[in-house]
């Protein structure tokens, strides 16, 4: 389905240049068709799912020819709609929802992390473990259980007939500076070689430690870049901070990171000598623990 968040946005956007090409400010909108300010404001800046009821008094204040507006109402409607995540509730996850939603409807995903394992390609044990440090952390806005099957489910979306084209970009650090038990982080790096060899539209690149990486400062946390199979969906940056994921969709920000992207990119290792490498490293955890698979 088309991921009703992205088309929230599309919808925010397109409402505010009807009303600014009117030469009418919001003040002046919500007065004529009684709403308040603040409401406008909502629907101007994607906050929340739309009524399109609201949407449709909002077209005919301005004045939209029949055409426009019934592609406006339609592009509303598919604003609305739920997904699979919705059934969920806050139970997954708020962060994990997001992801979810964007994913559902994206062509391409492209990713970069300095410091963790992407959880569209976590086994379920290192999902527990992850789980388990958040839990230490205090960090418990969600159900464990519904968190681990949430993610799982978007594992089998991404890998689906017809999903999207998945590229990340992974640093080799996470590969040296191991967070959960030895075993679990070795089957983790298996299970990646193992879905990206079986899975041909997923590649996955290692950012050696001793590479050269000039022109731009790395980037300190995670990022996702998306694009979408229709050319009026905006493209989307997601980053991954701390406490919160911030969305990008203004044209210079997603340009930045994509240039980020793809500068990482070239300085990474091929996907072929990606998987190798990952290889070595779980056959070197191994031997150093004495642990077997």
């Amino acid at each position: 389905m088309v991921s009703p968040f992205v088309r929230r946005h599309r919808l925010a956007a397109q409402l505010r240049t009807l009303r600014e090409e009117r030469e009418m400010t919001a003040d002046e909108l919500a007065k004529r068709i009684h709403y308040s300010r603040t409401k406008i404001s909502r629907l101007e800046n994607a906050y929340g799912r739309p009524d399109v009821g609201d949407i449709v008094k909002i077209l005919d204040a301005l004045g939209i020819p029949n055409d426009q507006w019934t592609s406006m109402v339609r592009l509303a409607t598919a604003a609305t709609e739920k997904g699979w995540w919705d059934s969920y509730g806050d139970a997954m996850g708020p962060r994990q929802r997001l992801y979810a939603d964007i994913e559902s409807g994206a062509e391409t995903i492209r990713g970069y992390s300095p410091s963790s394992i992407p959880g569209v390609l976590q086994t379920p044990e290192m999902i527990a473990a992850m789980i388990d440090l958040a839990k230490a952390e205090g960090s418990t806005d969600f159900a464990p259980a519904k968190m681990t099957e949430a993610r799982l489910r978007r594992q089998e979306q991404i890998l689906r007939p017809g999903g999207p084209k998945y590229d990340f970009i992974l640093d080799e650090v996470v590969l040296r500076r191991i967070i959960v038990p030895e075993e679990i982080f070795v089957d983790q790096v298996r299970h990646i070689v193992q879905t990206v060899t079986e899975a041909p539209r997923l590649n996955v690149q290692l950012l050696p430690v001793d590479v050269r990486v000039q022109g731009y400062p790395l980037p300190t946390v995670p990022f996702f870049l998306y694009t979408f199979p229709d050319v009026d969906d905006p493209p989307m940056t997601v980053v991954d901070t701390v406490t919160a994921d911030i969305v990008h969709i203004e044209p210079q920000d997603v340009e930045r990171y994509t240039r980020r992207y793809d500068h990482l990119s070239g300085a990474a290792l091929s996907p072929e000598a990606s998987l190798a490498r990952l290889n070595e490293v779980a056959d070197q955890l191994i031997e150093q623990t004495g642990s077997s698979e």
